[in-house]
């Protein structure tokens, strides 16, 4: 193992990373409060209860998955004001908002106005995945690899956009879209249809390579990186289908070139929260970094700013530091005092089940049976007021995520809990991780 400044330069699965001081993280008696429903939210939950430091868990509104490790109460996440005040009701010392909608709306900016510490950036820094336009300029300040973009906002633009960077077409909505705003097509005609019914767009080169996720917890200064995740956002087998939020997700990556996430935090995160200090707007939160790894290195695709899902899933099954004094410590201001993370052995890999007709039309209200059990995480689920059965109340429904020894036995895990839940007309991949088990995987070059 051998570390450089504050990440490091390969990934074997149980090192300590990120030596930015020898401090204690140990946070004791802390109260929290969760903003979101989904299985980000879910995830983090399962995390934030493990930590001995964290006394109580609220989540706002959560799910039935979350009700078994946290109080609910009712707020609508996108209001400020409503969450502020939750988060003075229940006396929370830390609020962790899990969606985009609401830190763009200016959640964390309302709490913080409250004295409590957030982890989440504020709106305006929320910016960077509120808008791809603002995240290009961004990146083009602080000179991040990125592809070469146009910002269309009419046919004729987007048009001569098209046809400047040719075949394949990446037209990406301007806005939050929930992950679905983004179409990559070889049909010219399409293209400029997704393009039209967005308004205005991001017209991008194609970046040629695999794909990576790393999330980078960040205070607005000092930053650590945790293990790059893989997932899959198209809804079928070989990547078919239309994008989704996301189908599965697995980390470790055995593959990723040696040194990435060095390049990483050296080319793309730091210069990016140093550009938005300079603007006035410090990012502090959790920084997602989409990247394609292309021939002539990593390339930004976008940048999220939260926890990626269903990505989250696997990265926290890895991660042995305690998580609530982890994200404490960016809220308040103390990464840099913040010891060495540590990682479990294994890999681990999450499978999404997704309802009949998602992404388009997701049925909703089917009974779902079998998701009792340890490694079914809850994304999009309700509990019927008659007699408390658990019913589908979204696109992605419910997730299997396990740990293994290995990348291959932890798959056949995650797909083993899959396989145990019923959902009529439900929908899943069956070839998560299965490129990276088999070495299929290939770094243009």
């Amino acid at each position: 193992m051998r570390l450089t400044g504050q990440w490091i330069t390969r990934w074997p699965v149980n090192l300590m990373i990120n030596r930015v001081g020898e401090g204690d993280s140990r946070i004791s008696g802390v109260r929290v409060l969760l903003v979101g429903g989904g299985g980000r939210e879910h995830a983090l939950a399962l995390g934030l209860v493990a930590d001995s430091g964290v006394s109580a868990l609220i989540a706002a509104p959560g799910n039935p998955g979350i009700a078994g490790v946290a109080e609910l109460r009712a707020v609508t996440p996108t209001d400020p004001a409503a969450v502020a005040a939750l988060a003075v009701e229940v006396a929370a010392d830390l609020v962790v908002v899990g969606p985009e909608a609401p830190l763009v709306a200016g959640v964390a900016d309302a709490v913080r106005a409250k004295g409590i510490a957030v982890f989440g950036p504020s709106g305006a820094a929320a910016q960077l995945e509120g808008s791809k336009a603002f995240a290009k300029d961004v990146m083009t300040a602080a000179g991040v690899p990125t592809a070469r973009a146009y910002v269309c906002a009419d046919e004729e633009s987007t048009a001569r956009a098209l046809d400047e960077f040719g075949a394949p077409y990446v037209v990406k909505d301007d806005g939050l879209a929930a992950g679905k705003g983004v179409v990559v097509t070889d049909d010219r005609a399409a293209a400029l249809a997704h393009a039209n019914e967005c308004g205005r767009v991001v017209v991008e080169e194609f970046l040629d390579g695999p794909e990576v996720s790393l999330f980078v917890v960040t205070d607005g200064e000092a930053a650590l990186p945790l293990v790059p995740a893989q997932d899959f956002k198209r809804l079928g087998d070989g990547d078919t289908g239309p994008n989704t939020g996301g189908m599965g997700a697995y980390a470790p990556l055995a593959w990723a070139p040696s040194g990435l996430v060095d390049d990483v935090m050296r080319d793309v995160v730091h210069p990016t929260l140093a550009e938005m200090r300079r603007r006035g707007t410090p990012f502090a939160g959790l920084l997602y970094v989409g990247l394609a790894i292309t021939a002539a290195g990593p390339r930004v695709i976008e940048f999220n700013a939260r926890f990626g899902d269903p990505e989250t899933q696997v990265v926290l099954a890895l991660l042995e530091t305690p998580l609530g004094g982890l994200l404490h410590a960016a809220a308040t201001g103390t990464l840099a005092e913040h010891p060495p993370l540590q990682w479990r052995d294994g890999s681990a890999v999450t499978v999404v089940l997704a309802s009949a007709g998602y992404p388009a039309a997701p049925r909703t209200g089917d009974v779902i049976t079998g998701a009792d059990r340890p490694g079914i995480i809850h994304a999009g689920t309700a509990r019927r007021a008659s007699d408390g059965a658990l019913l589908s109340a979204g696109g992605r429904v419910l997730c299997g995520t396990a740990t293994g020894a290995d990348l291959a036995a932890a798959r056949d895990a995650a797909y083993a809990l899959v396989d145990g839940v019923e959902l009529a007309g439900s929908q899943h991949r069956t070839d998560i991780a299965a490129a990276a088990i088999e070495d299929r995987i290939t770094i243009p070059g």
